[in-house]
């Protein structure tokens, strides 16, 4: 005679959790784990939350969703210990982020956390950060050859040259320099290119990847938010590459405050990208920030991009007191003046010597006014040696890259 007694399943193992102050403030994001994990998940608060990640049953743990609003900054040592308690049992933590300032969100990647989710939740956006961080990693060269970033001999390193562009006011074509200097040392030798990297430093409002029609990826900001593990790999998957010879580093995708880096997160980025590459051309903002100290010293020629104009000299005259107040290495900085006159413009040059003069600098690197071809090049998204190749402007460029790379050469073969 059969049993009338029912049998109840076993219930599915938990493979998930969220964690928050209060899950209801956060209605997509339960919708969404429900889609992806079925009965497969559960919620926990903060407090309940570190008990249960001691206990055995948190092993079966994939990953654990952390969501966490502006008022959860009052408190924020409490997340980050959650996290901590979470990366001790090996379990991946996705953060879920609503208003949250840019510092807080540096402060948790620091404690650990794998991956960021801005909140309210973009279409598909939890689905790929679970996917990013289940999945088996893939081999580190196969993520360069993703990126189109050509895997090199990682015995040998390269120790490249920095060469950093500072716009010491607005519109001297800073960005403009650095793009092309790039795009210039990248393409001087056909046989044995250099390789070549910009890094637009300026986390507000950089504009290398407007200049060069590249995507701003979200892997930057996780790049900048756990940059105490940069290697060689790290770099280059949050790279774009132009043209199939020119990583990029762009600027976040976000608006970031300066100080969402210290002086020790730059040295490192700027250390990995010398060991990776040849020549190494930072886009630097143009306000004076904590690490503009770091990356002068780092600089092997620190550009101060000038106009011959009234503001520019005011501002440069700032620049130069600020750098003989701290007792900074000033003689690196070769100062370059954009929009330079033609030579048969007698009184302008000088206008030009006169300024020089009254700074006590050389103005010694003269760039010609490219005129509208620079703006539209800039708009299409090209370098001037693609679109206007025998534009003025691009020719100066040229000139000096062949110079810096001449330099360069000698040295390498001295040592």
């Amino acid at each position: 005679m059969a049993s009338k007694t029912a049998v109840r399943p076993e219930p599915a193992p938990i493979e998930a959790c969220t964690i928050a102050r209060d899950i209801q403030n956060f209605d997509l994001l339960i919708e969404d784990m429900e889609a992806e994990l079925g009965e497969k998940w559960g919620d926990l608060g903060f407090e309940d939350s570190l008990g249960f990640l001691a206990e055995p049953e948190a092993e079966n743990l994939k990953f654990i969703a952390v969501a966490m609003d502006g008022a959860d900054e009052d408190d924020l040592a409490k997340v980050g210990r959650v996290i901590e308690a979470a990366k001790a049992r090996q379990i991946k933590v996705i953060l879920i982020a609503d208003d949250v300032s840019p510092m807080a969100l540096h402060q948790l990647m620091r404690n650990g956390a794998d991956d960021f989710v801005p909140y309210p939740l973009p279409e598909g956006a939890l689905r790929d950060a679970i996917e990013r961080q289940t999945r088996a990693p893939a081999a580190p060269v196969l993520v360069l050859q993703n990126h189109g970033i050509p895997a090199r001999d990682r015995s040998e390193d390269r120790n490249g040259a920095v060469l950093a562009v500072h716009g010491l006011a607005g519109g001297t074509g800073a960005s403009t320099l650095a793009v092309n200097l790039a795009w210039e040392l990248a393409s001087i030798d056909k046989k044995e290119p250099p390789r070549v990297c910009i890094l637009d430093l300026d986390l507000q409002f950089g504009s290398i990847s407007t200049f060069l029609d590249l995507p701003r990826r979200e892997a930057v900001f996780d790049l900048f938010s756990n940059i105490a593990a940069i290697d060689g790999d790290a770099l280059a998957y949050a790279m774009v590459v132009h043209g199939e010879k020119l990583p990029v580093l762009t600027a976040p995708a976000d608006s970031m405050p300066h100080d969402f880096l210290s002086a020790q997160d730059v040295t490192a980025l700027i250390e990995q990208a010398r060991k990776n590459f040849d020549f190494v051309v930072i886009d630097m903002p143009k306000a004076l920030v904590q690490w503009t100290e770091t990356v002068l010293h780092a600089a092997h020629v620190y550009f101060a991009m000038v106009e011959l104009e009234m503001r520019s000299a005011q501002n440069a005259l700032r620049f130069i007191r600020t750098l003989k107040a701290e007792d900074l290495p000033f003689e690196k900085v070769r100062y370059a003046l954009n929009r330079a006159p033609k030579f048969t413009d007698l009184s302008a040059r000088g206008r030009i010597k006169r300024m020089a003069e009254s700074l006590d600098i050389d103005l010694d690197l003269l760039l010609a006014d490219g005129g509208r071809q620079v703006t539209q090049a800039n708009d299409h998204g090209q370098p001037l040696a693609v679109f206007a190749r025998k534009n003025p402007l691009r020719r100066d460029i040229e000139k000096l890259a062949r110079s810096l790379h001449e330099i360069n050469a000698a040295k390498v073969s001295a040592a």
